[in-house]
């Protein structure tokens, strides 16, 4: 629902499209029409006759969710009821939570028998269960009674003659219910008297078989009445797909679960058929995702099928990781793994990260593959085979290799057994965090949706991404949020416990006092650079004005080589570079992360690839720069074209998630764009870093000094000028950082020896003195 003033007229067909398939909707949208109509329209009779049908709505969501009826749906049934007690939809709604109160069981179905045979003990305790059962019933039956009295009730405001005569029948099995069990305490109790030894009065005997009989009756036509008969009848025992199809999104792992229950419900029936299977399908699976995608949920879903399916007798999922498996010593390993098997006979070993257990370039006292190869060995034995099932979940990429490296461990899981669950969608993660949000009695305000939307775009930039388990951590923040400003500013209002707001979703950013392009403005020199880079910055903010008005745009070329000597300010610029692009929305995170060939290049085949990937990894969201990226240019076999290529495919990959500066001497970059036409075509942005002239390198050693709360005298700059102008150091920016930081220490010795009581002006101000013993 968007932001626009709805009217009467549309909230009111909203209204009764809802209330003609209340499971379809949720408790959130409920609410958030409520706060609609409380925030956009005056109190008016209509007006709050739509918020009573809202109430009685709102109640009814909330009832199937929780299964009771507690004291907060209480109170929305109740404000309904106050707004307009003959109101068809509330009274319906009535009905409809007040009749599923009466599907909790009244009795057992079946009274337990006496039997003639049974020792005089086994008769008086029997006696004495009947007697237990009698008086729980009494204490549900008063309690069935208000309700069938509201049923009635609301019925007769509804002039509904079917319902009434339904509840009435109900109130009067009550009634016969109540004669019964009276009867059979007394019944009971005469007959509990009786039994002497194997001896007992017969009559009484026969007058509580007659009772038992008669309550059995009685309470099979009050099921009935109810529906808990046809429904006893028509449950098929489902639960673990039941709770399957409740999880959000996971619409090819629901399909391929389903086919996975049906096949092995078939081979159930096969099998009692007679007919065998001599290869039956392996119950061992491979669950692959990124965090927080329900590996863990569907690995106990797993579990839950097997066991109402009767192939494995527990449903007890053991869960466990590196730790508790592999020891630190010999022999120790196998000790863990083996303890761990013993406890999932019956049941499911999951093994959570599994890759972990083959670390790369692990050291000999690595005992991982210990703990593969036990685990394996007892997958196999004739003792363990058949009796567990493992399921092993990681990484995708992480557990293809792992499982590539030991091809023992990859036959026992058939590829047909590889299950891969998704990354959620933004409106998938929007969904879970709404159910967060109302298992905790909170719903999002429309703001706050949008806000929220936001929030996990920003932080969907990687693998590392936590899925549902970030969704969960960001409500449970906003409601911290809510909590810690609310508490301040009594008296409460209802919103103030129920309504997460925008701010209290957004990210509670600490403000900078400078914006990127007050950092660039604010750096010595580099007026071309400083042009470039504004430039962009007004090409991207055009593109997304257009994008905004549905206008054909540009595509944005973000990449960049950045040419020019040491200390030009070429690591300076990139990093507010990617702060600005993470301001004008281009980048979420907006950070640097620096690299020279080392940090890319490995020493065999295959390495590079992952190392090169690895920092890509650490770069998403920001950029990445690197530093005399032409040393990855090298000679015949060299690994560093390997990094190249590697980078060109995740650039393609993470197309608009990173951006890449390649700096280094202007010829040399050149000869390293030239030799690759992947990296041609995608860096088209040069900025050239001239060298400082001598003015602005003095100007720099000005600010460096500044920074560190020192000043200069007046006769440095003019000293300064000449010096540097005759030198004509190769250092630029860097240089002049490094001499003032020897003026200071010079500074530092001269100052100890010529005074004892120092002033501030002697403490802080740099002199000539200084800085000539600094060349």
């Amino acid at each position: 629902m968007s932001d626009h003033t709805y009217n009467m007229e549309e909230l009111e067909n909203s209204i009764a499209k809802w209330s003609q398939n209340l499971d379809k909707v949720t408790e959130g949208q409920l609410l958030r029409v409520l706060q609609l109509i409380d925030n956009l329209h005056k109190e008016t009779t209509k007006t709050n006759t739509l918020k009573a049908k809202l109430y009685s709505m709102i109640a009814f969501t909330r009832f199937k969710r929780l299964s009771e009826l507690d004291q907060v749906t209480l109170g929305w049934l109740d404000k309904a009821m106050e707004v307009d007690s003959s109101d068809p939809l509330i009274n319906e709604t009535y009905i409809k939570i007040y009749f599923m109160l009466l599907e909790t069981p009244l009795l057992p179905s079946q009274f337990p028998q006496i039997r003639e045979t049974d020792h005089g003990n086994a008769k008086k305790k029997l006696a004495s269960d009947y007697l237990k059962l009698a008086n729980e019933f009494f204490e549900r039956a008063s309690y069935f009674e208000g309700i069938i009295e509201s049923l009635i009730n609301a019925a007769r405001r509804l002039y509904d003659d079917e319902k009434i005569i339904k509840f009435e029948i109900l109130a009067d099995l009550l009634q016969q219910l109540k004669k019964e069990l009276r009867t059979i305490v007394k019944s009971t109790e005469a007959y509990s008297d009786s039994v002497k030894g194997i001896y007992y009065s017969q009559a009484q005997m026969a007058e509580v078989k007659k009772s038992i009989a008669e309550i059995e009756s009685l309470y099979k036509k009050w099921q009935e009445t109810t529906g808990q008969a046809q429904e006893t009848q028509g449950t098929i025992q489902q639960s673990a797909l039941t709770d399957l199809q409740k999880m959000i999104g996971l619409t090819e792992v629901k399909e391929r679960v389903e086919k996975l229950y049906h096949y092995l419900m078939y081979q159930k029936v096969r099998k009692e058929k007679g007919y065998q299977l001599k290869d039956e399908l392996s119950l061992n699976m491979i669950l692959t995702g990124n965090p927080g995608t329900g590996k863990t949920t569907l690995a106990r879903l797993l579990a839950k099928i097997y066991f109402e399916l009767g192939i494995l007798p527990r449903e007890e999922v053991i869960e466990v990781d590196r730790s508790h498996l592999v020891g630190g010593f010999v022999g120790q390993t196998e000790e863990n793994t083996m303890n761990i098997i013993k406890q999932a006979v019956g049941g499911v070993l999951f093994i959570d990260e599994a890759y972990s257990l083959k670390r790369e370039a692990s050291s000999s006292n690595d005992y991982g593959q210990t703990a593969i190869d036990t685990l394996v060995s007892a997958m196999t034995s004739s003792e363990y085979a058949g009796k567990f099932a493992v399921i092993l979940a990681g990484y995708p990429e992480e557990m293809r290799q792992f499982l590539w490296a030991n091809p023992g461990l990859r036959s026992r899981f058939p590829e047909s057994n590889h299950i891969h669950l998704r990354d959620y969608t933004v409106e998938e993660l929007i969904h879970i965090a709404e159910l967060v949000a109302i298992d905790n009695d909170f719903t999002f305000s429309e703001a706050a949706i949008i806000e929220l939307k936001k929030r996990i775009e920003s932080e969907q930039v990687d693998a590392s991404f936590g899925n549902a388990r970030t969704v969960k951590n960001i409500v449970l923040d906003a409601i911290f949020q809510k909590g810690s400003v609310v508490g301040l500013n009594e008296p409460f209002h209802h919103d103030d416990f129920t309504i997460l707001n925008k701010e209290d979703v957004r990210v509670q950013d600490i403000e900078e006092i400078d914006n990127g392009i007050s950092q660039l403005d604010a750096l010595v020199g580099l007026h071309e650079v400083k042009q470039e880079v504004k430039s962009l910055v007004s090409f991207v903010k055009v593109q997304q004005l257009r994008r905004e008005k549905n206008l054909p745009t540009v595509p944005l070329q973000l990449h960049s080589v950045f040419t020019g000597h040491p200390g030009t300010g070429k690591t300076t610029v990139a990093k507010i570079y990617a702060k600005i692009l993470k301001e004008i929305g281009l980048l979420k995170r907006g950070h640097l992360v620096v690299a020279g060939r080392g940090d890319l290049v490995a020493g065999f085949t295959g390495q590079t690839a992952l190392k090169t990937k690895k920092k890509i990894r650490e770069a998403l969201g920001g950029v990445l720069f690197i530093d005399e990226a032409y040393s990855l240019v090298g000679s015949q076999g060299d690994f560093g074209k390997e990094a190249i290529d590697t980078l060109v495919d995740e650039m393609t990959k993470h197309h608009d998630n990173f951006v890449v500066i390649l700096a280094g001497y202007p010829n040399e970059i050149k000869k390293l764009i030239l030799s690759n036409p992947g990296l041609q075509s995608r860096f088209k942005k040069f900025f050239h870093f001239a060298d400082y002239q001598t003015e602005e390198l003095v100007e720099m050693v000005e600010l460096n000094a500044k920074l560190y709360g020192y000043t200069i005298s007046s006769d440095v700059e003019s000293f300064l000028l000449a010096k540097l102008a005759e030198l004509k150091p190769a250092g630029n920016g860097r240089y002049a950082k490094d001499l003032v930081d020897l003026a200071i220490q010079h500074h530092s010795h001269r100052i100890m020896n010529e005074a004892e009581d120092l002033t501030t002006v002697e403490l802080t101000q740099l002199i000539l003195e200084d800085f000539t013993k600094s060349f």
